[in-house]
């Protein structure tokens, strides 16, 4: 399935849903379930690469043992399952001590999300499409996503407010390929939008990175700053699906700027 038609299929079916209304909405909506998504393949890949790795999320709140059959819980069951245990554990990751780095990801990501879904068999619907056609831990359907992301942003150009502008990645190659970042340098983007430029910055410095020391000091030169829920949570999927497993230590963050910058640049990327 392409792209185009993986992102419409699942925009026809939330619009048998009552309680979705609009463009902005359905995108939030596929945008946190691409993230659980995201973040469950990426899990099976650091439980083998991390040493010591556990999920800071109980068994029963991890995609795969929710989502993933496509037989499993629908209906009134799902919808109260997602709005009175899934969200309620994952919103509380964010304000919890002793929370892994990971698990603070994912509480910032859910601080703010909702689901507006009213039909858990429409959810469902949602899910298995989601299930069947996307593999993040295949190198190339991790590819697909720049595809679903240029789709989310085309889409959030139409159904954002005046004033909200996503600069073209065409532009944001550009401009790191004029900066001309070196490793070490310390890259901040005070307004990350979607993340865009910080994530050609990460592409321009894994060339310099050839050791595991290397990529701990590319990690830690990139940070950004995005004060909207939604272009925040597609900033920390980009980083997570580009290499940076834990964006809360690259000061991605809906808090104050990180003050400290040798190559900047300004405005929503």
């Amino acid at each position: 399935m392409s792209i185009m038609t993986l992102i419409k299929t699942i925009q026809d079916i939330m619009r048998k849903d009552v309680g979705v209304d609009g463009d902005a909405q359905r995108i939030s909506q596929i945008v946190w379930l691409l993230f659980l998504k995201i973040f469950d393949d990426k899990e099976q890949e650091w439980l083998i690469t991390v040493p010591g790795y556990k999920s800071p999320l109980q068994s029963r709140f991890r995609w795969c043992n929710w989502a993933k059959n496509p037989e499993g819980i629908t209906g009134e069951e799902l919808i109260d399952f997602v709005n009175n245990e899934l969200f309620q554990a994952l919103k509380r990751l964010a304000s919890t001590a002793g929370v892994s780095p990971h698990g603070k990801v994912v509480g910032s990501v859910f601080e703010d999300a909702y689901n507006y879904m009213k039909s858990g068999t429409l959810l469902r619907q949602v899910i298995n499409t989601i299930e069947e056609d996307v593999d993040f831990n295949s190198s190339s359907d991790r590819h697909l996503f720049n595809d679903i992301y240029e789709k989310i942003l085309a889409d959030l150009q139409s159904a954002g407010n005046a004033g909200e502008y996503y600069t073209p990645r065409a532009v944001t190659q550009f401009m790191v390929d004029m900066l001309d970042p070196q490793l070490g340098d310390i890259i901040l983007d005070p307004a990350c939008g979607t993340g865009g430029f910080l994530t050609c910055a990460i592409e321009h410095l894994r060339k310099q990175a050839h050791t595991p020391d290397n990529m701990r000091i590319l990690q830690a030169s990139i940070h950004g700053v995005e004060k909207k829920p939604l272009p925040h949570m597609l900033a920390m999927t980009n980083m997570i699906l580009h290499g940076i497993d834990v964006p809360t230590h690259t000061s991605l963050t809906r808090a104050t700027p990180y003050r400290r910058q040798n190559r900047s640049t300004h405005g929503s990327l």
